[in-house]
C-alpha cells in the first residue's frame, strides 16, 4: 500500500488518483482476511477512487468488486436497497461510457476492414485491444445481473418504486433509472411502467421514454420522436436494437430485421443483430420455400449472416461459428445437391425474407 502512496507523492503526474486508489482498492480487497479488513471498510476504498476520480476508474476488475460489495452490504442490511440500485447504475453508466469509447474506435477499423481497405501494420492490435477489453466489460455486466439475481425481480420493484414515487416524481434522474430497471426486468406491463415513463416524459422528454411510450401505446409519432431526440449514434444504434428484439419476440420479422440493419449502421462492430437476423431466417425457414430443398436452402442464408456477427464482432466469432455450423447441418447435404444437379445455382427466398442465396458448388 506504502508503494501506491509513494508513486502519487514522487511522481503525481505519471500516476492518476483514480488509477491508485483502484489498484489499492484491489489488493485490500484479494488480502482482505490478511488485512483483517471488513466488506465495508474495502467498499469503502472503491467508494473514495469512484467519489475522488471516477474517471480513471476504468478497472473492469474494479467496478464489478466495487458493485459487488454494494450488494453484499444491502444482504447484511447495511445498505437500503435504493442504495444498491443507485450503485448499479453508477458502475453501469461508467462501464458505458468506457464502452463508447472503445467502440467508436472500433467501429472505424471495422468499417475499414468491411470496405475492403487492409489495416495497417498496428491496427490489428488495436482493435484486438479495443475487443478485449469490451468484451471484459460485457462478462462484468453480465456478472452484475446475476449478483443482482431475484433482488430485482418486479416483485420487488413495483413496490419499492410505489413507495418512492410521490418522493421522487420531480428527479429526472430517479424516473430514468427507475423505468430502465422495470423494462430491462421485464416489469413494462405493470402499471407503474406507464406511471413513471408518463411522469418523465412530462418533465423531461427524452429518446427513452419516447422509446417507451411507443412500445406502449404504437403510436408512430413516438417512435419518430425516438429518432429525432436521440442524437447519440451509439445510444441510437441501441435504441434500434431494443426495437427491432421486440419486433422479433412478437413474431414480425421483417420490421425487425429493417431495424437491426439500422442499428449495424450506426454500430456495425456490434454483431449481435446479424446472429439475430439469421435466427429469424431460421425460424422462418418451413414457410419460406416451395419445395423442401427450398425451405431447407434458407438455412444457408442463416449460416452466411451469422458469420457475418463473427466477421465483424470478436466477442462473437466463437458462438457464431457454432451457430453457422449448426444452420449448415439443416441445410441440404452434398448428396441432395448432387441429386438436383443444382450446383451454383441462385435460389429466390420468399416470404418476408425476400433474398436470394447461391446453392454450394463443393
Amino acid at each position: 500500500m506504502l508503494l501506491y502512496d509513494q508513486s502519487r507523492e514522487h511522481f503525481e503526474s505519471r500516476y492518476d488518483l483514480g488509477e491508485i486508489l483502484v489498484d489499492k482498492a484491489n489488493l485490500a480487497y484479494k488480502y482482505r482476511k490478511e488485512l483483517n479488513l471488513s466488506d465495508e471498510q474495502v467498499y469503502n476504498m472503491f467508494d473514495e477512487a469512484f467519489k475522488k476520480d471516477v474517471e480513471n476508474f476504468d478497472s473492469s476488475i474494479g467496478l464489478y468488486t466495487y458493485f459487488s460489495l454494494a450488494v453484499d452490504l444491502y444482504d447484511v442490511q447495511k445498505k437500503t436497497a435504493q442504495q444498491m440500485f443507485d450503485k448499479y447504475d453508477d458502475v453501469m453508466e461508467m462501464i458505458e461510457s468506457i464502452e463508447e469509447s472503445y467502440t467508436e474506435k472500433l467501429n472505424k477499423l471495422v468499417e475499414k476492414e468491411e470496405a475492403g481497405t487492409a489495416l495497417t501494420k498496428n491496427e490489428p492490435k488495436y482493435k484486438a485491444n479495443y475487443e478485449a477489453n469490451l468484451e471484459a466489460f460485457d462478462k462484468v455486466k453480465s456478472s452484475m445481473d446475476q449478483k443482482v439475481g431475484e433482488r430485482a425481480t418486479c416483485e420487488v420493484l413495483v413496490p419499492l418504486y410505489e413507495k418512492d414515487f410521490e418522493e421522487n416524481k420531480s428527479n429526472g434522474e430517479w424516473l430514468q433509472r427507475a423505468m430502465n430497471r422495470m423494462y430491462a426486468k421485464g416489469c413494462k406491463e405493470d402499471p407503474l411502467f406507464l406511471k413513471l415513463v408518463q411522469q418523465k416524459n412530462s418533465i423531461e422528454p427524452s429518446a427513452d421514454t419516447a422509446f417507451y411510450l411507443y412500445l406502449l401505446t404504437g403510436e408512430q409519432k413516438y417512435f419518430d420522436q425516438t429518432v429525432k431526440l436521440e442524437t447519440d449514434p451509439l445510444k441510437k444504434a441501441k435504441l434500434y436494437k431494443k426495437l427491432a428484439q421486440e419486433l422479433k419476440a412478437k413474431g414480425s420479422y421483417g420490421k425487425a430485421r429493417q431495424y437491426y440493419m439500422e442499428a449495424l449502421k450506426l454500430n456495425p462492430s456490434d454483431g449481435s443483430p446479424h446472429l439475430s437476423i439469421a435466427s429469424m431466417y431460421a425460424s422462418s425457414a418451413n414457410n419460406c420455400g416451395d419445395t423442401n430443398f427450398n425451405k431447407r436452402a434458407v438455412f444457408w442464408l442463416a449460416a452466411l449472416e451469422a458469420e457475418k456477427a463473427g466477421r465483424v464482432d470478436g466477442r462473437l466469432r466463437s458462438a457464431a461459428a457454432q451457430s453457422a455450423t449448426s444452420y449448415r447441418a439443416s441445410a441440404p447435404s452434398k448428396t441432395d445437391i448432387f441429386n438436383c444437379t443444382c450446383a451454383g445455382e441462385v435460389i429466390q427466398i420468399g416470404c418476408w425474407i425476400g433474398r436470394s442465396v447461391t446453392v454450394p458448388k463443393n
